[in-house]
């Protein structure tokens, strides 16, 4: 039986037994099923519609700090140091270097230290075994000791490779922590060792570029580029190490330059070593001869005495000097070698190399004079512009002690001591259109001040003085066809510790420019204590030895430096000597 109930003002019950019953909301305050349906799915989406919003916020939030402004975190709260206006931080501190073209050749690679607090070590024998298996190279004593020492933190090993951190956490061992950190590395090792230097464990310089810019390469993420170009780098490093074993020299160096700007384009000297090795016990091999070894040059001073005598105005380039017979100048006798025993115009000085007109060319000019182009020429000073740490000072008498003797001898490169690098500057400069520039080893070195040296025309003039050397004289072994070089040799003999001249040692020089037309680039290289060979008839002048290896170089560093070889001006100069009866 169903019951029907409804209220009426006119009949309060009104069903009959057996009718259904109906139940309004409005009538007790009851909900009806729809209604609390209704209900539930209207809070379900008010729930769903906050999290789209706390979702959409987060999404906004995240676009505009990573992408719109980048990550915006300052430097004081992180290890690693952010470039200003970049994005991402870089995990590096220090800057890369490269070559002139881009090419890297020192930066830095994260990696990490591997330490501990040994107060909480409990099993140190342990651990110490497994540590000597993960790393040979340090012995299971080592890290004991390591292990148990009386400090809070103590380093295990430092910059180890992914893997061995791998290893080491395999271990289990909570009390082996790691630290982030950095290793300089050096990708192509020793080709640019004596160039760059190297830094010690916690990444500061200690020799080279990496000493002298520390702080720029610390300061700033941005590479450093030099003026060094990799590929003539090689050929000259190449050329010089093969010349080091053919004369079994004890060293050697060399140096290419843009006789213009004096930029440095190649600069090696061996022996060398890898610079992602430290702990060279042979100090030897971390020399720099090419900016650090001074030494007495020899006849290459000849060309700044020639250039000397031409633009103080006191020497024509017609003029001849007595070269028959020694010149005496005091207690001393000046003598020459091989070099024919006759009156010598100034181009035959040059050709000859003769010391007897060269000393009286400079006595005709004086003492005034001579120390004044000396210091113009930067031979009395450090070049304290040049970028590198190693530099050293030249060696040479005070003025007042600056006599005749000092003004001859001086005149063919003794009694003054000079480095590599501050000959083939001052030579750039002789040859250049006489203006002097300091030397540079990087591309961002800014305004180097240049000053005149000679004039424009004595600069000529010395350009085709020393082409006849190449052509006539001792450089002739460098006369390679097509390039039209231009050079003086030099054979000085060796010092000893004590200022002594040793007996049977000498070292060989040989400066040069190419092509003499329009110069572009001057070459250097010097041999320490040569030996003679079947090849060199028993001499160990540099006509036998650092000329041909200059010859080689040059052969293989013009077609890099893009120079053409002009073989119209070789054929003109072949047909000019067949005219004069002359053997090419």
């Amino acid at each position: 039986m169903k019951i029907s109930l409804s209220r009426s003002n006119k009949n309060p019950y009104p069903y009959t037994p057996g009718q259904e019953i109906f139940f309004s909301s409005g009538s007790f305050g009851w909900e009806t099923e729809d209604e609390a349906v209704n209900v539930c799915r209207n809070r379900i989406l008010v729930i769903i519609g906050l999290f789209l919003l706390i979702y959409s916020i987060i999404v906004i939030r995240i676009f505009n700090v990573c992408l719109v402004n980048g990550v915006q975190i300052k430097r004081e709260s992180l290890t690693y140091y952010r470039p200003k206006n970049a994005g991402l931080i870089s995990p590096v501190q220090r800057a890369s270097i490269t070559d002139r073209n881009g090419v890297v050749v020192a930066s830095n690679l994260p990696t990490v230290n591997l330490f501990t607090n040994p107060h909480k070590v409990s099993n140190a024998k342990i651990i110490a075994k497994k540590l000597s298996e993960i790393f040979p190279e340090i012995s299971y004593e080592d890290f004991l000791i390591r292990l148990t020492r009386n400090a809070k933190f103590v380093y295990l090993k430092r910059n180890i490779s992914p893997l061995q951190q791998a290893k080491v956490n395999a271990l289990g061992f909570p009390e082996l922590e790691f630290q982030p950190s950095e290793i300089r590395v050096y990708p192509q090792k020793d080709l640019l060792s004596h160039v760059l230097g190297n830094t010690d464990i916690d990444n500061e310089g200690i020799a080279g570029l990496e000493k002298s810019l520390n702080t720029r390469l610390n300061s700033s993420t941005k590479d450093l580029r030099l003026t060094i170009d990799l590929g003539v780098q090689y050929a000259v490093r190449d050329e010089l190490i093969k010349a080091k074993e053919k004369f079994s020299a004890e060293r050697a160096t060399a140096i290419v330059m843009d006789i213009n700007t004096s930029e440095i384009i190649a600069l090696t000297s061996v022996p060398d070593y890898d610079l992602n090795k430290r702990g060279f016990k042979d100090k030897d091999i971390k020399f720099n001869f090419a900016t650090l070894g001074v030494y007495e040059a020899g006849s290459v001073f000849k060309v700044f005495n020639t250039a000397l005598g031409l633009d103080s105005g006191k020497i024509k380039i017609t003029d001849s000097f007595d070269a028959t017979k020694p010149l005496k100048m005091g207690w001393h006798k000046i003598t020459d070698y091989r070099v024919p025993a006759k009156w010598l115009t100034v181009g035959e000085t040059l050709i000859h190399s003769s010391n007897i007109a060269s000393a009286l060319m400079a006595l005709k000019v004086g003492k005034t004079l001579q120390i004044k182009f000396f210091k113009n020429l930067g031979f009395f000073d450090k070049l304290e512009n040049l970028e590198i740490y190693e530099k050293g000072r030249p060696i040479h008498r005070s003025e007042k002690s600056w006599q005749d003797d000092t003004v001859a001898t001086t005149a063919y490169g003794y009694g003054i001591s000079v480095t590599p690098m501050h000959i083939i500057t001052a030579f750039s400069a002789v040859l250049n259109g006489g203006l002097y520039t300091p030397p540079t080893l990087i591309q961002e070195a800014g305004n180097r001040k240049t000053r005149r040296v000679i004039s424009t025309q004595t600069s000529k003039d010395m350009r085709k003085l020393l082409r006849d050397v190449v052509i006539y004289g001792s450089g002739k072994n460098a006369n390679i066809d097509g390039y039209e070089v231009a050079g003086k040799t030099g054979t000085a003999n060796k010092l000893d510790e004590n200022g002594r001249y040793i007996k049977g040692k000498n070292i060989t020089s040989f400066v040069s420019a190419f092509p003499i037309s329009d110069p572009q680039y001057a070459l250097m290289v010097i041999i320490d204590s040569p030996k003679a060979t079947k090849e060199t008839y028993g001499f160990v002048t540099s006509g036998w030895n650092a000329v041909p290896t200059g010859g080689k170089i040059i052969t293989r560093i013009a077609p890099q430096l893009n120079v053409r070889p002009n073989f119209d001006i070789e054929t003109q100069q072949q047909k000019v000597l067949k005219n004069y009866g002359i053997k090419p």
